[in-house]
């Protein structure tokens, strides 16, 4: 049986409604951390590496299931109002993250952003490179 992009967003959706709301939300205050808050809550986000004022993310993944978990991170990129740059290729996804409200440094934000991009490449089996 084929599925189409609206039958793949309605089989995963559930999956990443819980994933969201499992996560605990961020606070509003959008604060810059440290040098030694940032080393502590890479800590927690292992797979991901710092690059400047950013942190980056790269998960194993064939294109289409690369679209696929895009579209879902982009979904709960609107819900918290805060967004990753995405670099899709053939066989793997990254995301880059950085407050820019702020000027471009790492905040508490970036972080939960990246614990729920993790989730949700967890739920669509891609694996962290």
């Amino acid at each position: 049986m084929f599925l189409g992009p609206h039958d793949l967003i309605g089989t995963v959706s559930a999956q990443y409604q819980l994933i969201d709301n499992s996560l605990a939300e961020v606070e509003e205050d959008a604060a810059v951390l440290g040098e030694v808050e940032i080393a502590t809550y890479l800590e927690d986000v292992p797979t991901w590496r710092r690059v400047g004022d950013s942190i980056t993310g790269a998960f194993r993944i064939r294109y289409h299931g690369g679209v696929a978990m895009i579209v879902h991170v982009a979904d709960v990129e609107r819900l918290i109002s805060h967004h990753a740059d995405i670099d899709l290729r053939w066989d793997h996804v990254r995301f880059t993250i950085t407050t820019h409200d702020v000027g471009h440094k790492l905040t508490l934000k970036d972080f939960d952003l990246a614990k729920r991009i993790n989730a949700i490449a967890a739920a669509h089996e891609a694996e962290p490179v």
